[in-house]
């Protein structure tokens, strides 16, 4: 039997136009796309007569073993990730679970990562260090989570907060944001980004203590400033440091 091959593909932020080439070559080059139905929706174009295996929410691990069964029988497959199939995807589980099944070759396929969309979006937030974290508590305990949160604010990082609300945890942001303002001024900017570059993109330029909990969901991304970020004209820049060295203009 001939060895299959399992591509973990990085679709982007989810606009047709930033998915990247190696991603469409993947797709194009295999038989099986497997994928969250979702995500699966946002690359219809590139699919035409291949089989599909969708899946819902919360069944990664299910998506993950069926993908490889189907390589482990010669096929060559696409795993689909939202963003970067590294970052909160699925291919460190896919790397967990291989070790289960016949040989398969692997090879992940990079992304734009849904908080560089986001950034984009709301000016260059990113400019300086910053770091991401998920503020769901399906796979991590709450507790965690909260010394996270801690740690990065503590330390003035720009942050990142990646699913930062859905019907089951409706208060997990407004709790971050209350750990954050410990920190942090209430002025400091902060933006959020719903579903960027689709069709129903949404930005929202805001300060700290004025975040609208209720325009946040699951496929919104906010990014909160640190001591030096600036809203520049309804932009959020963080400045790296140019101008303590350089005439800036």
């Amino acid at each position: 039997m001939d060895i299959g091959k399992l591509y973990v593909v990085g679709i982007g932020p989810g606009g047709m136009s930033h998915i990247t080439l190696a991603a469409a070559n993947a797709i194009n080059q295999s038989n099986v796309i497997v994928g969250y139905s979702t995500y699966i929706k946002l690359i219809a174009t590139l699919i035409g007569n291949k089989e599909i295996i969708d899946t819902g929410m919360t069944k990664e691990i299910e998506r993950c073993a069926l993908a490889i069964e189907k390589a482990s029988k010669g096929n060559i497959v696409s795993i689909i990730c939202s963003g970067d199939s590294g970052i909160y995807a699925m291919a460190g589980l896919v790397f967990q679970i291989l070790e289960n099944y016949a040989k398969v070759e692997v090879e992940v396929i990079p992304g734009v990562p849904a908080l560089c969309a986001a950034a984009s979006r709301l000016g260059a937030p990113l400019m300086h260090d910053f770091a991401s974290i998920s503020l769901s508590d399906r796979l991590t305990p709450w507790a965690e989570i909260e010394k996270r949160i801690h740690a990065v604010s503590s330390s003035d990082f720009v942050i990142v907060l990646y699913n930062p609300k859905s019907k089951g945890r409706r208060d997990h942001l407004q709790k971050a944001v209350n750990i954050i303002l410990k920190y942090r001024q209430p002025l400091t900017p902060a933006g959020i980004v719903k579903s960027a570059t689709r069709s129903d993109e949404k930005i929202i330029v805001t300060t700290l203590d004025k975040i609208p909990f209720d325009d946040v969901d699951m496929q919104s991304i906010v990014i909160i400033g640190n001591s030096k970020t600036l809203n520049l004209n309804g932009l959020m820049v963080t400045p790296r440091g140019y101008e303590d060295k350089y005439d800036i203009g």
